[in-house]
């Protein structure tokens, strides 16, 4: 065989192997471009998603109710201020007394005596604070409704008085009041799938506000009355639902 036959044979079989190559390497190419192509737009519905809130309210009785009494008594001496000051103390424990109060009921919180002249006469006032703290809400509520028997008997109340009440059972109802706001945050997101014509997937995040109670009704209002029993417990969530 001459040489020049072999050596045209031998640039045949390399150009068939150089098309060969660039054959698969276009395959390879187009193959990995499908596949990347796929990828992206598999990410890219991954990251299709919707973001809702969703809202829980609770209607509560508050469990604790917390009264705190201030008043005072006045005079040109100071002995007969605290007289008047020890008869008015006596006076509003015989007030909750009769309501069915223990005797411990009430607490002292504090108490000062201002001295000051008028026309050179010196004049002290005394002022003490007592509070109530009970679980009893209905009694509570019967005090306040009576409170003003307490002038009646000569105590002087002063600014600072008043009634508050207090939900503290708050731990016991949070996870069914989470559950009942992503099921409300649930509800938005199928509503907006529905008119973009897609489904909710599983949750892709969620945050949950912070919890609001709140008087029912608003406040009380009137003299002593700062507060109300009754209470509104509130929370919001905001929830990323896929979107299949």
């Amino acid at each position: 065989m001459s040489e020049e036959t072999t050596s045209g044979k031998w640039t045949d079989k390399k150009n068939n192997v150089l098309l060969a190559s660039a054959g698969l390497l276009t395959i390879g190419l187009i193959a990995g471009g499908y596949f990347m192509g796929d990828g992206l737009l598999r990410a890219k519905m991954a990251d299709r998603s919707v973001t809702v809130r969703g809202l829980a309210e609770r209607d509560v009785t508050a469990d604790l109710a917390t009264w705190t009494i201030a008043y005072s008594a006045q005079s040109s001496s100071l002995a007969d201020a605290q007289i008047d000051i020890d008869g008015d103390t006596k006076a509003i424990g015989k007030f909750f007394t009769e309501l069915g109060f223990k005797a411990d009921a009430l607490k002292p919180t504090g108490a000062n005596v201002n001295q000051y002249d008028s026309n050179g006469i010196p004049q002290y006032t005394i002022r003490q604070r007592l509070s109530l703290r009970t679980d009893d809400i209905d009694k509570a509520q019967a005090a306040v409704a009576r409170q003003f028997d307490l002038v009646r008997r000569g105590v002087v109340l002063e600014d600072g008085s008043g009634m508050s009440y207090t939900f503290t059972k708050l731990e016991k109802i949070k996870p069914e009041m989470v559950a009942e706001a992503t099921k409300d945050a649930r509800k938005s997101a199928e509503q907006f799938a529905k008119d973009s014509e897609t489904n909710v997937g599983g949750i892709k995040s969620a945050t949950q506000g912070y919890f609001s109670i709140e008087s029912r009704d608003g406040d009380g209002g009137g003299y002593g009355v700062s507060d109300t029993p009754y209470k509104k417990v509130r929370v919001v969530t905001t929830v990323d639902f896929y979107l299949d």
